[in-house]
């Protein structure tokens, strides 16, 4: 018997919609189109890769509207709850105009099949609405960012951005954010969410002490955060998730606080704003937040899932074990804090107890004498899972180094450091020797799987070359700059006459 404490509720675009029997695992595109007939959000991938089902979802924070893009395909319906959903069709004047977005696709040309358009216009109008009433405008490289979850095989890019410049042109149509504010505010609910559909439910606490009751009430039960992978296991493997509890509800889990020594990031934060606010910290981390996924997975996944996961191609663990980051596991009867190294076992198997849940990351303030990069290998520039990931921090008196610290994802089961290669530069000066014994040695540390994504030898290979790479950017004459390319290079640069 299908049940429901109360039924999930939400705005969809500006009305409020009440849904008391769906399935936990009903996909928001899915519903969209099927349940509420606003068919111009696609299907493309399923996966969350290509964007053709791009919408956009607001939420109160700090009792103001955030807006962010996010995919219609991993997103389940009950995440919604709370919430503002807007798609392409919320974009239609009430006199059926364009909106200055669409206007500008079709007068620059963005548009040829037409499939993806839907996808880039939600992204678009998301940053046209950031920028609304504000001097500033995103240039092409800001533009091509916002835009980098969305794919497109008719036009190429140029005219998107360029649609992107140009929306801003016409006269501007406004959001109304207090009326949204207002709804959602009027919507709040302080009862948590619980539903139950068939055999599956679904269970969204508001507090972390309700949240770890339930965790040891349903050990076996699927944690949601995100819903980046567990959005696939549903899509793509066909998986009977059984109990799922949502962890975004919990406020707890949702804040980030600046301590004397270190940066403390609740687990359900976004990867957007969790990114954001280590990269204030650590500048060096401003090329691999662009390239980690996607804007709309970052704006979904969060920093606690990404390292409970703990896939051996993660983009996040490499680094944040290399700057000793630290884990805060917590049950409803203790927490405990380790190293995050200590956390990975095996291959999708870690050392929490199946009570405990990650309530936090705790990430080192940057100390003296530091040398920190971190590098990614990938098929694609953006968008695209690491074929290799590389961080290498050295703490540093002057010309030699007192501590090295090297870890890589994609070269073992876990990600994990690199013992053999830190003994060969701890205690050495920071020289071409220094580091040509240390990228040898990182052939005693690693066995490299060949798969699809790259072939052991070039795992190995590189591995050692951005090792390498690190030594020239950072030796103490003639540094290099570090360098940064992207795909989306050609559509920032003007087009030929």
């Amino acid at each position: 018997m299908n049940a429901a404490s109360r039924p999930v509720q939400f705005l969809l675009n500006g009305i409020a919609v009440k849904a008391g029997d769906v399935a936990p695992t009903r996909t928001v595109l899915d519903y969209l189109r099927e349940d509420q007939r606003c068919v111009g959000t696609k299907e493309g991938c399923a996966e969350g890769d290509c964007g053709a089902c791009t919408v956009v979802v607001g939420e109160l924070v700090d009792d103001a509207l955030q807006l962010r893009a996010v995919n219609a395909c991993i997103q389940f319906v009950p995440m919604l709850d709370g919430k503002a959903l807007f798609t392409v069709e919320y974009l239609r004047g009430r006199d059926r105009s364009l909106h200055p977005v669409q206007q500008a696709m079709v007068d620059c040309h963005g548009s040829q099949c037409g499939f993806c358009t839907p996808g880039f216009i939600m992204s678009l109008w998301n940053c046209y609405v950031d920028h609304a009433g504000t001097d500033t405008r995103p240039d092409r490289t800001e533009l091509a960012t916002a835009l980098s979850g969305n794919l497109c095989r008719c036009t190429g890019y140029r005219p998107i951005i360029d649609a992107g410049e140009a929306m801003f042109t016409y006269p501007a149509v406004a959001l109304d954010r207090a009326s949204i504010e207002q709804q959602l505010r009027d919507m709040r609910s302080s009862e948590s969410l619980n539903l139950s559909h068939g055999s599956i439910t679904y269970h969204a606490p508001r507090q972390l002490a309700e949240l770890t009751a339930l965790r040891e009430r349903k050990p076996d039960c699927t944690l949601l955060a995100g819903c980046t992978d567990i959005g696939l296991w549903v899509n793509k493997q066909f998986r009977d998730l059984g109990d799922i509890v949502y962890v975004c509800s919990v406020d707890e889990l949702k804040t980030i606080k600046h301590a004397d020594t270190h940066l403390r990031i609740g687990a359900a934060v976004s990867l957007s704003d969790a990114y954001a606010a280590m990269t204030r910290h650590y500048p060096q981390l401003q090329e691999m937040w662009e390239r980690f996924a996607s804007v709309p997975i970052r704006n979904a996944g969060t920093l606690g899932g990404n390292v409970a996961n703990g896939s051996p191609i993660g983009d996040s663990m490499p680094w944040l074990i290399a700057l000793c980051a630290r884990v805060v596991l917590t049950s409803s009867r203790h927490s405990r804090t380790i190293d995050l190294q200590e956390l990975y076992v095996d291959y999708q198997v870690n050392s929490m107890s199946p009570e405990e849940i990650v309530e936090a990351i705790e990430l080192p303030l940057p100390a003296p004498g530091l040398v920190f990069r971190t590098y990614k290998l990938s098929k694609r520039y953006d968008s695209d899972i690491s074929a290799v990931c590389a961080a290498f921090a050295l703490y540093m008196d002057g010309e030699r180094i007192i501590t090295a610290r090297v870890a890589f994802g994609g070269m073992a089961a876990i990600p994990r450091r690199a013992s053999a290669c830190e003994a060969a530069l701890a205690g050495k000066l920071w020289t071409e020797s220094t580091a040509q014994a240390a990228m040898a040695a990182l052939g005693n540390d690693f066995t490299p799987l060949d798969d699809m994504r790259a072939s052991a030898n070039y795992r190995s290979r590189t591995a050692a070359n951005l090792l390498y790479r690190f030594f020239l950017e950072t030796r103490a004459d003639n540094a290099l700059p570090a360098s940064r390319t992207s795909v989306f290079d050609f559509a920032r640069q003007e087009s030929p006459v």
